[in-house]
C-alpha cells in the first residue's frame, strides 16, 4: 500500500521543524554570552582560543561563537573538572574530527578514564592515610597536654 500523500496541513509543520533545526545550528553566541553560560571569565575563553581549542569566527574585533565552539568549551571544562591536562583534552576533542570520529574518541577517553580513576583512587588512599596519621598525632598531642596540665 503506498504511503499517504502529505496534506497541506502536514507541510507547514515539516517546514517549521526544518526551520527550527536550521536555526539551532545557525545560533551564535558572543563572548559575554558564552562566558556567562559556562561561568568562566572572558579571559578564560580567550585563553582557550589562543591555545586553538576553540576557534570562533572573527568579524573585525568581534568574536562569534558557533555551536561547535560551545560544545568544545563544554568538553574542555568537563575535562578540567575531571583533572585532565589541556593537552589530553585537546587530543580527546581533536579525535572527534578524525575519520573514525566518535568511536576513536570514545576508545581513547575510556583509556584516559581508567588512568584518571586509578590516579584519583591513589590520591584518596593517600588522603585517608594522611587524615589517619593526623588524627593519631592530634591524639598524642592532647594526651601530652593533659599530662602537663
Amino acid at each position: 500500500m503506498p504511503a499517504p500523500a502529505a496534506t497541506e496541513v502536514d507541510r507547514p509543520a515539516d517546514r517549521t521543524a526544518d526551520r527550527t533545526a536550521d536555526e539551532a545550528v545557525a545560533r551564535t553566541w558572543t563572548i559575554r554570552e558564552i562566558a556567562d553560560e559556562f561561568g568562566v571569565t572572558h579571559r578564560t575563553v580567550r585563553h582557550y582560543e589562543e591555545l586553538g581549542l576553540i576557534t570562533p569566527e572573527r568579524r573585525g574585533t568581534t568574536r562569534i561563537y558557533h555551536r561547535r565552539d560551545r560544545t568544545r568549551l563544554a568538553l574542555i571544562l568537563r575535562g578540567k573538572r575531571l583533572g585532565f591536562p589541556l593537552e589530553e583534552i585537546r587530543t580527546i576533542i581533536d579525535l572527534y574530527d578524525r575519520p573514525r570520529g566518535k568511536a576513536s574518541q570514545l576508545e581513547y577517553v575510556l583509556g584516559q578514564i581508567d588512568e584518571r580513576r586509578t590516579d584519583l583512587e591513589q590520591r584518596r588512599r593517600d588522603l585517608e592515610d594522611a587524615l589517619t596519621e593526623l588524627a593519631e598525632f592530634e591524639r598524642r598531642c592532647r594526651t601530652d597536654l593533659d599530662r602537663l596540665g
